[in-house]
């Protein structure tokens, strides 16, 4: 039996189109959306999930680049059809991306990944940073019961989404958030808009605000050390974590183990590739919540000893 889990399962789903780039729109300074339609993949994509990308007809990169789905758009006539990615102009692909007009060719294969598990709770904490908040734009959405995803839906009667980046205009798709009537929270290192500090503050004072009794779940994805915090943070509250992680990978179904990153969990070793990008962090009562860092380090320390 197909383990949902598991990369295979989603690759073997997986469909592989030319699109065409409908628009490429800078959202915040060096990140950009691009929009394409591809109904195949837009009526089974799941909130958390990515595609991977290249650029058709150019073969530098020649492999492609995953990118998280940020918002699965309806057509004309209703039906899922529209994909929207965002990315950072870094490397030689995005670079190459930023400068594609309407109605030029991307090669999309997706969708992979295992995504967010829907889980019922009273409140819905958010942590995102950077480019972080790509895979939870869809996940508001299915929890708030606006979009559906053709799975039975989780509810939550509060969602708070906590989004940092250094400043200010690094901050992108804030309004689109905010637009969904949820508790948006903002910081930036140095202070040019909302909290002067880190998205673990606005997480603790989030998590000291819920009423005694709540139930809470937290999300989270950005860079390593931000997820990290977040993990520790969510475990000394005995708050279960998921986090999405951003790790490079050539192929996007396990089967290549170039820059396979493995996160450590309280009783696993897990190979992003395969069963990500959605991993648990951390649990109700665990002591080991994820440690990001830790992630590379394992996988260079399975790597020397020759571990598969």
């Amino acid at each position: 039996m197909a383990n949902p889990l598991h990369a295979d399962f989603y690759a073997d789903q997986a469909v592989q189109r030319t699109a065409t780039i409908i628009d490429n729109q800078k959202m915040a300074e060096g990140t950009f959306r691009v929009r394409f339609k591809c109904p195949e993949m837009a009526k089974v994509a799941l909130p958390g999930q990515f595609l991977m990308l290249r650029i058709n007809d150019r073969n530098d990169p020649l492999i492609g680049r995953p990118l998280a789905f940020y918002d699965i758009l309806p057509d004309e006539s209703g039906e899922p059809s529209l994909i929207d990615v965002m990315y950072i102009v870094k490397g030689n692909l995005t670079s190459r991306l930023v400068d594609c007009q309407p109605g030029e060719k991307v090669d999309i294969w997706g969708p992979l990944g295992n995504g967010f598990e829907p889980i019922d709770t009273d409140h819905l904490g958010m942590g995102a940073g950077g480019i972080g908040q790509t895979p939870f734009l869809c996940l508001a959405k299915e929890y708030l019961g606006t979009q559906s995803f053709g799975r039975e839906l989780a509810s939550a009667s509060k969602i708070t989404f906590c989004y940092g980046a250094r400043r200010n205009d690094l901050l992108a798709g804030v309004e689109d958030f905010e637009a969904l009537g949820i508790d948006v929270r903002l910081c930036t290192d140095d202070g040019s808009l909302g909290h002067h500090g880190l998205v673990t503050d606005l997480l603790t004072q989030v998590i000291n605000e819920r009423p005694d009794g709540s139930t809470m779940q937290v999300v989270c994805c950005g860079p390593e050390p931000m997820m990290e915090a977040v993990a520790a943070v969510s475990s000394q509250h005995d708050i279960p974590c998921r986090v999405s992680l951003e790790t490079p990978m050539a192929c996007g179904i396990g089967i290549c183990v170039h820059q396979t990153s493995l996160c450590r969990l309280p009783q696993s070793v897990v190979e992003i590739c395969s069963h990500g990008p959605r991993a648990a962090a951390s649990s109700a009562g665990s002591p080991r919540p994820l440690t990001a860092r830790g992630m590379r380090r394992r996988s260079r320390r399975r790597r020397e000893v020759g571990a598969p």
